[in-house]
């Protein structure tokens, strides 16, 4: 399995479009172009037109904020953090920032410096949903998982059907064994937002679970419809793919995402698997042994590590 990639839910639905007085001036006019190639999903090149931004004025908010978002989208968190960072020693208490940079620290397993972000988000804007949506998402992946439901849980309090905190809280349902409670938060966001593929990856998960690995196959492919960009869908797919017997297809998958994202561990465990059942044992130990080493309570590993060991 593989846990939702969280924090993409909606890091990317909100890049300011600007069209202000100052968009004749030579750093505006930058930020425009750059916004116009992240309609044309040439993230590359927006960061090339927002640095250019950023030579005639270094401390553009906007083009730091919007450069900051597209190297988040591209996985290259330590430019992304250093960009908040340049708008918050501007202002310590911008929202937008502090939620990012947040964002941004948990991606990068900088979890104690993301909790404090969200602590001056919560003081910031104790009303806010998005304050307790991050402090939750951040406990999540401490496995702090009683105080990231309430924290999602204080995060519905203020907008109960937003779908984004309800998948998180039927994935948190899901971690904790508790399948009845995560159906029905997913049932309620899916009727807000069918058009979610994160939906269905949770859909695959609690199905594959149940080893109904047929329907699981069903659900994420759903997922990859919808959002065919998404690596971890794959690696989903890939090890479905493997516990249905089509072991080239699944690792081919699970290659594909490990290509995207090389630290993912559930891919890693997961190419193990397919090692295990091509009859490589000793080959597919040293990915499990690797896995354990980061994470020793990560799904099915002590379970794989015990069948290989076994004579």
């Amino acid at each position: 399995m593989n846990n939702l990639k969280l924090s993409v839910i909606f890091l990317f639905g909100v890049l300011v479009l600007f069209s202000c007085d100052n968009t004749e001036t030579k750093k505006g006019r930058f930020l425009l172009k750059g916004n116009e190639k992240l309609k044309e999903n040439d993230p590359e090149a927006a960061i090339e037109f927002y640095s250019e931004a950023l030579l005639v004025d270094p401390h553009y908010k906007d083009a730091l904020y919007n450069r900051g978002l597209v190297y988040q989208q591209l996985n290259r968190l330590e430019e992304a953090i250093s960009d908040f960072s340049s708008v918050l020693n501007a202002n310590p208490a911008d929202s937008l920032a502090l939620f990012q940079r947040g964002v941004g620290y948990m991606d990068n397993g900088e979890y104690y410096k993301a909790l404090e972000d969200s602590k001056k988000l919560l003081s910031t804007l104790p009303k806010s949903w998005k304050s307790h949506f991050l402090t939750g998402l951040i406990l999540e992946k401490m496995k702090n998982y009683p105080e990231a439901l309430e924290a999602f849980d204080n995060s519905l309090d203020l907008q109960p059907d937003n779908p984004e905190v309800l998948i998180n809280k039927a994935t948190l349902h899901y971690y904790l064994k508790e399948f009845d409670q995560s159906e029905i938060s997913i049932d309620i966001a899916q009727k807000l937002n069918p058009s979610e593929p994160n939906i269905y990856n949770l859909r695959a998960m609690l199905a594959f679970e149940s080893k109904d690995y047929a329907k699981a196959m069903e659900w994420i492919e759903k997922s990859i419809e919808l959002n065919p960009k998404e690596a971890f869908y794959y690696n989903n797919r890939g090890l479905y793919q493997i516990y249905l017997g089509e072991y080239e297809k699944g690792l081919e998958d699970i290659n594909y995402s490990l290509k995207q994202n090389p630290k993912n561990l559930y891919a890693i465990r997961n190419k193990g698997i397919y090692y295990f059942y091509k009859g490589q044992k000793e080959l597919a130990l040293t990915y499990f042994k690797e896995v354990f080493q980061k994470d020793p309570d990560l799904e099915l590993v002590k379970d794989y590590i015990e069948k290989c060991n076994q004579k």
